[in-house]
Order: C-alpha cells, then sequence, then structure tokens
C-alpha cells in the first residue's frame, strides 16, 4: 500500500514529536523527516521527496510566509499545510501564508484540558485534511491535471453527473447569493468577490470553514480588495443589497425574516458535518427565508457541507452553482453536489462571476440550460 509522505516543519521539538505521533496512528501516512526551521527543510526536499508538508508559521531563521515564498519557485504544486496559533497574529499570518499558496491550515489545540484530547483534536483535524490533498496516492480517484495553486483559468471539461438533474421551470428572480467554501476559500472568494460590483443588487451571504478571529480578519482583507461591503456577520444586522457577511468563526449564521424584513442571526449549537459554521445551516434558514429566489454558490472545500441545504434550495426551485474539479483545491463540497445532480451549473472559479451576474440579472433566465 502507498503511504503519503509528509514533512514536519517546526522550531519545537514537541510540537514535532506530536504531530509526528499523531500522524503515526493512521497506516496510510509515513513522516519521513522532520526539520526545525524553513531552512533545514527546503534542504532536505530532494533529499526525502515528501508529497505534503505539514508547517509551523513562525519560525527562527526562515519563517512558515518566507519558506512558502521559496519553495514555490521550485515545488509550486507540492501540498502544504499551515500550523497556526489561535491568535489574531497566527490568523493574520496563516492567511497571508494562503494567499502564498499554502493549500490549508490547523490551528494547534488550545486550552483544551489535557494532553488526550489536543492530540484527539489534532489527528480530527490534521488527517483528513493531509488525505484530501493527496487523494491520488490513495486511489480515492484519478490525479487531478497539474495546474499552480489558486489557478482557476482552466479548460478541463467539467466531469460527468452521475444523475442527470431534476426537472425545474423557470427561475424566480434572484433575491440572494448564498456561498458555501472551505479548504481553498480565502484565495476563491478573494477571486470572485471582486468580481461582483459595488451596486451588486442583491445581499451575499457566506459561510468560509473558520474558526473565531480567522474570519474577522478574513472579511478585512477581502473588503480591501473589493467594492462590495464586506464584514463579519452580526446577529440583528439587516440584509442590504451590495453587502456581504461572512459567518463568525464558532458560530452558525442563520437568516430570520420577520415583517418582510431579513435580519442576520447567529447561534452556537452542535457542529453539523463537523463544522461551525455550517454551510447546511446557513442554506436551509436561508431556503426558508427566499425559496425559489435564492442563489447558491459552493466552491473549493473539503467533505460534504451544504450538500443538505443544496437538497432543499433545489426542491424550493431556487438556483445552484458549482465550482469545477480542476479550478478547486479539493472537490468535495462542490463535488458531491455536482455528482448529485443538484448544480445548474459545474463552472471553473473564474466563469462563476460572470454566471452569477447572468442569473441575476436574469437576461436571459428563461432559456437556462436547467
Amino acid at each position: 500500500m502507498q503511504k503519503i509522505r509528509v514533512l514536519i516543519v517546526d522550531d519545537a521539538v514537541v510540537v514535532r514529536r506530536m504531530v509526528a505521533d499523531t500522524l503515526a496512528t493512521d497506516p496510510q501516512l509515513e513522516v519521513v523527516a522532520t526539520a526545525a526551521n524553513g531552512r533545514i527543510a527546503l534542504a532536505k526536499l530532494n533529499q526525502v521527496k515528501p508529497d505534503i508538508l505539514v508547517m509551523d508559521v513562525e519560525m527562527p531563521e526562515l519563517d512558515g510566509l518566507e519558506t512558502l515564498k521559496e519553495l514555490r519557485k521550485t515545488h509550486p504544486r507540492l501540498p502544504v499545510i499551515m500550523f497556526s496559533t489561535l491568535t489574531e497574529r497566527g490568523a493574520a499570518a496563516t492567511l497571508e501564508a494562503l494567499t502564498l499558496g499554502a493549500n490549508d491550515y490547523v490551528t494547534k489545540p488550545a486550552n483544551v484540558g489535557s494532553v488526550a484530547v489536543a492530540l484527539q483534536r489534532l489527528r480530527d483535524e490534521l488527517i483528513p485534511k493531509i488525505k484530501g490533498l493527496c487523494p491520488q496516492l490513495l486511489a480515492l480517484k484519478p490525479p487531478l491535471p497539474a495546474r499552480a495553486p489558486g489557478n482557476g483559468t482552466s479548460a478541463v471539461a467539467v466531469p460527468q453527473l452521475v444523475r442527470a438533474p431534476l426537472s425545474k421551470g423557470a427561475p424566480r428572480p434572484v433575491e440572494i447569493l448564498a456561498i458555501g467554501v472551505s479548504t481553498g476559500g480565502p484565495n476563491a472568494l478573494a477571486e470572485l468577490l471582486p468580481a461582483l460590483p459595488a451596486d451588486f443588487p442583491v445581499p451575499i451571504v457566506i459561510v468560509q470553514h473558520m474558526p473565531a478571529l480567522f474570519t474577522k480578519l478574513l472579511a478585512e482583507r477581502l473588503q480591501a480588495k473589493s467594492t462590495l461591503k464586506i464584514r463579519e456577520g452580526v446577529a440583528g444586522e439587516v440584509l442590504r443589497p451590495g453587502q456581504a457577511w461572512i459567518a463568525p468563526g464558532g458560530q452558525h449564521m442563520v437568516v430570520e425574516s420577520s415583517k418582510g424584513v431579513v435580519r442576520l442571526g447567529t447561534h452556537q449549537e452542535a457542529p453539523e458535518n463537523s463544522c461551525r459554521p455550517a454551510v447546511d445551516v446557513l442554506f436551509r434558514s436561508v431556503c426558508v427565508a427566499y425559496g425559489a429566489g435564492t442563489l447558491a454558490v459552493i466552491l473549493t472545500g473539503m467533505g460534504r457541507d451544504g450538500l443538505r441545504g443544496c437538497e432543499l434550495i433545489h426542491q424550493a426551485n431556487g438556483q445552484i452553482l458549482a465550482q469545477d474539479e480542476a479550478s478547486s483545491v479539493v472537490w468535495g463540497m462542490p463535488g458531491v453536489v455536482a455528482q448529485s445532480g443538484l448544480a445548474d451549473k459545474v463552472l471553473p472559479l473564474n466563469q462563476l462571476a460572470p454566471e452569477i451576474l447572468r442569473r441575476i440579472r436574469r437576461e436571459d433566465a428563461r432559456s437556462h440550460s436547467l
């Protein structure tokens, strides 16, 4: 059985050992080397030939960000998972790492009460992400064509759906845009949202799987690149056209309609699909408030979050778009929606904004191929 070869990069020997011991519990993974900083890691690359790196953000001599810059010059497609702290500084550095080409991140366990709980949390988060970024090594699906991280310009043919889409009538005018995204999401949102105009005619609600602190900083970064008003979701805020709200980390976000006014709500009920915020929670509430007036978009991400919500939106005669496999970092969330026949169209990332605008403006809504 082929194993996924992992290189661990962290300046703390305790952390290197903790991560190595955690990964050793899975027979499909093999830690081939460790390194105390980025400079040592770069020197070991050609020797140990890892399939993926798990790398700390803050290190002496050559930190995670500088290492990424050097790594991408010679290994543009080698998957990298950043290991970051749950602090504002750690969140900012992690978001910068994603911009520089990191594929995903895991936060270091903190204030969990025991070593056993910390190790279990690390195991639950890190191992699935490693496997999700190296599926071809586990024969989970055929390998994708080689591409640089974040490249949404692929012209690869859209994969065939497992079953034909359900029959739907002519769509109702779009009243809200709801977006669900996970792994690879910050870069996908950074391409999609700036392509939408300031006078975007409907509100936008977004679930990006991220912890607290991260979502606030993500909203600020996206706002700096976009003419839309982008903020972290706040309970009680009225939804207005041209405004985008990102669900706050650690909380589910919903929309609630009362007396003709739709407001945001947040709560901390149990995670769904191991996520809080969860796409399914938001999409259910959007479907109740807007029904057939919903346009849902499922972007790159690991897992199945958003599938159940899309089923409800589809049943309500709403519209659904999914990102294609070739432009996704991980084709989990959009893949299950597409393969379930729920997506009206499956498109590369760079074609989603024009399609969204076309559907919202309803230039030829009745002629859509559904």
